[in-house]
């Protein structure tokens, strides 16, 4: 078995009370200056911007959930303007702060849309249009 030797004690003792005096050296300043005495400051001029709000008012937001509850987009519209807003889901086996992976997804902003069909509402217009006029004629076999 091994044991300590009076020497080992002695210097562990030592270098533990050398260790606390430099801070028990260390003594509030009796004589510093006391800190400056503070002034309040003058108001200065107001700024010489104007900030709008949109005139279509608030924004309206969107969000779409996956079943499990997680957020799969927000799609948020502000006046005129529409952007999307998706997760950055890194691709494969790539972990939050790899060098395959990004920290930052930016928005997706929605610039022209394209009409490349009936809207839903002009198919409902012709739908409830054909319900009210008269039947449609037959066809001759």
């Amino acid at each position: 078995m091994r044991t300590l030797k009076s020497s080992h004690i002695l210097a562990a003792f030592l270098t533990a009370f050398a260790a606390l005096q430099p801070a028990a050296a260390q003594q509030p300043g009796a004589d510093a200056p006391p800190p400056p005495k503070l002034e309040p400051l003058e108001e200065g001029e107001p700024p010489a911007i104007t900030i709008r709000q949109p005139q279509g008012g608030a924004a309206v937001i969107e969000e779409q959930k996956a079943p499990g509850g997680k957020v799969t987009e927000i799609k948020v519209t502000a006046g005129g303007s529409t952007y999307y807003l998706l997760p950055n889901d890194p691709a494969g086996f790539a972990l939050p702060g790899d060098g395959q992976s990004n920290l930052i997804r930016a928005a997706q902003w929605e610039v022209l849309q394209f009409d490349l069909g009936p809207t839903p509402a002009a198919l409902q217009d012709a739908a409830a249009q054909a319900a009210e006029g008269s039947p449609p004629p037959p066809t001759g076999k």
